[in-house]
């Protein structure tokens, strides 16, 4: 799989596709478990994957311990602290629409980031077009926002935001480049070792593993944990940091879309305009 083939200018719609479908996921599966136990199965489910996968294709290993290092780290920010923060804040009563714009600041901290550790220069069209995608993502979500939670809840998300923004500029300034089953093992390995010591913690446990749960399990193993961090990787690989973060502006739009599709949510006019604007605003931000 190599971003200098045709289909690559696809990758980034695939992504956000795939990514959007994590919280119709979540939503049917943490109905029948505890947030961390559902992460930590997960986790462990895309380890013996990946693991198998790698030994059969003889993929490579890391090469060296530091390696090894900057790949987990990269693994403990972007899926232990990102998702553990985004199921716990769920789970704890925060209000998806809430949560959607906490974890949609992430492109604005990205590009405040990349300058400085980066190098890289974010141009004024890029401000506007992030400007304008957090603008977009606000209509989307603005008939889903509520009241009654409090800093319990919103704390988990702010923590989400912290880890996937941190995460994304970690990867891109240390190891930008690894082969996606090894690496992704390599990532994957200290997610679970921090979720089963949280787990082990707070002594809860809890999953029921009924249809609908083993559906929403296999759908995040297979399609978000293998299909969307592999392209994700390789987009943090070939793009800026920048274009990269810009691209979680489609995800509560999209989320939306296939909620109206499967479900037969509403979209209201509000929402419809909030799409628009946010992908004016990510093609800003990317050309």
């Amino acid at each position: 799989m190599l971003l200098g083939r045709p289909l690559s200018r696809w990758y980034p719609l695939l992504f956000v596709l795939l990514w959007s479908t994590g919280f119709i996921g979540a939503k049917y599966g943490l109905a029948h478990a505890e947030p961390l136990s559902f992460l930590l199965v997960r986790y462990l489910l895309v380890i013996a994957l990946m693991t198998a996968l790698a030994l059969a294709m003889r993929a490579p290993w890391p090469r060296d311990g530091r390696q090894w290092f900057h790949i987990g780290i990269s693994g403990l920010l972007v899926h232990a602290t990102y998702l553990g923060g985004v199921f716990v804040a769920i789970h704890k009563g925060l209000p998806a629409g809430v949560t959607a714009l906490v974890v949609g600041l992430q492109p604005i901290f990205t590009a405040l980031g990349a300058g400085g550790l980066l190098g890289e220069r974010v141009a004024a069209r890029q401000w506007l077009g992030l400007a304008m995608g957090l603008g977009g993502t606000a209509l989307v979500v603005s008939g889903k926002l509520g009241g009654g939670f409090g800093l319990e809840a919103l704390a988990p998300a702010v923590v989400a935001l912290a880890g996937i923004t941190a995460g994304t500029l970690y990867q891109k300034r240390f190891c930008p480049s690894f082969d996606l089953r090894t690496g992704s093992v390599a990532q994957f390995i200290p997610a679970a070792a921090a979720t089963l010591l949280a787990v082990s913690l707070t002594g809860e446990f809890r999953i029921e593993w009924t249809p609908a749960f083993v559906f929403a399990l296999g759908w995040l193993v297979l399609v978000l944990s293998v299909g969307a961090i592999s392209l994700l990787n390789l987009l943090i690989r070939s793009g800026s940091a920048v274009n990269v973060a810009s691209l979680f502006y489609l995800t509560p739009a999209t989320t939306a879309l296939i909620a109206w599709a499967a479900f037969g949510e509403i979209l209201p006019g509000a929402a419809l305009a909030g799409m628009g604007l946010a992908v004016w605003g990510v093609y800003l931000s990317r050309r």
